[in-house]
């Protein structure tokens, strides 16, 4: 008698830790505790499943603000040869074969005029005949522009010009790549994917490389994979641009039964709730509740709509179950946005089975539970 009341006291004192057990350290949280009150009027959060039904609706909802720097100029081909731009430097070459000329000494057949520098007009000047625009032309149409004015004033003279580019006529390669630095442009025509080629090509620390175009006072931004496949997208670059290349800012935080808990940042420019998955390691086998996986997203308080084209509170819960064709699907479409937490919660058979063993092995009780009421 006193053995078999012995059992069921331990077994009370144990089913007490258990309970004291069951939201232990360690144990990720479970699906009901963090949706507790959602049903209630005055919740602070909404909860939608994720599902064949619900997916065309959650897609159209407006979309977290980006980190990264948007929009991109469409590719437009440029002269290809160079052109004179403010700020470069000629040498010019006059040659007169003249009895006598207003230019060159008695016996001289030519006469060096270097370094003339463009100036921010567009022009240069030259003795006797002024000031000649040649801003945004070619070197041979800059040419013929300087011999129709010696033309006026020696007709026997022959003009000869050589084009040293200045600083509007490079380009900066900021970061990102094997080689950084200024690259003067070959011709007009010379493109956002040619100058990181002549740097080197792309580090190979980046994750889902970012390149960056800077023009003026703007930023311009698009993922490296987007640029290569798309031919259209490859911009001209013009004189002063600077270009650099830096990892994707977003991330979205992996937590609960997965096999790593961390900041994952995004590998490719859309991941879906099952790349997530697959990011972080995939569930724990011994752990998970693969029918509740949790995306939660912050909104931006401007964004709650109250008529369904957009969430209803600004925290959203979205449910995923991966253990129906219709979930597996679903997650496969449902896109993570930047700083989204993804909580796969703990079975709610996990604690209860683990405390049970830890029992057992405390009071060195190798008896199943149904022999100990026996």
């Amino acid at each position: 008698m006193f053995h078999k009341t012995g059992k069921l006291l331990l077994l009370s004192a144990g089913m007490s830790l258990l309970a004291a057990c069951a939201d232990g350290p360690g144990a990720a949280p479970r699906a009901e505790q963090i949706l507790k009150g959602a049903e209630k009027e005055d919740a602070t959060f909404a909860v939608f499943p994720v599902t064949r039904e619900t997916l065309p609706i959650l897609s159209s909802w407006p979309h977290k603000p980006n980190p990264n720097p948007t929009g991109w100029i469409d590719r437009v081909r440029g002269p290809s040869s160079q052109t004179i731009e403010v700020g470069d430097t000629l040498d010019l070459s006059i040659w007169d074969n003249g009895e006598s000329s207003l230019l060159a000494q008695n016996g001289q057949k030519v006469v060096e005029l270097k370094g003339i520098r463009v100036s921010p007009d567009g022009e240069v000047f030259l003795p006797y005949v002024d000031r000649v625009y040649i801003a945004n032309m070619t070197p041979d149409r800059a040419r013929a522009a300087v011999q129709e004015k010696f033309d006026a004033i020696i007709p026997s003279a022959q003009v000869q010009l050589r084009h040293e580019p200045g600083r509007q006529s490079s380009v900066d390669l900021i970061s990102g790549v094997n080689k950084p630095g200024n690259f003067v442009m070959p011709d007009r025509d010379f493109t956002v994917l040619s100058l990181i080629a002549q740097g080197g090509g792309l580090t190979k620390d980046l994750t889902n490389p970012q390149v960056r175009l800077l023009r003026g006072s703007k930023v311009y931004g698009i993922s490296a994979d987007r640029l290569m496949k798309t031919p259209a997208l490859d911009t001209t670059l013009r004189g002063g641009d600077k270009v650099y290349v830096e990892s994707d800012e977003r991330y979205f935080l992996s937590l609960g039964a997965t096999n790593k808990q961390q900041q994952i940042p995004f590998p490719d420019d859309k991941v879906t709730a099952l790349d997530a998955a697959s990011l972080a390691g995939g569930l724990k086998d011994t752990r998970a509740n693969p029918k509740a996986v949790l995306v939660l997203r912050d909104y931006d308080a401007r964004q709650v709509r109250s008529d369904g084209t957009g969430p209803n509170k600004d925290r959203v819960v979205f449910t995923v179950d991966l253990t129906t064709a219709d979930g597996l699907f679903s997650a496969g479409e449902f896109l993570i946005q930047d700083r989204d937490v993804v909580m796969v919660t703990e079975s709610p058979l996990i604690n209860n089975s683990a405390t049970i063993t830890l029992i057992y092995d405390l009071f060195g009780i190798g008896l199943r539970a149904e022999q100990i009421t026996n």
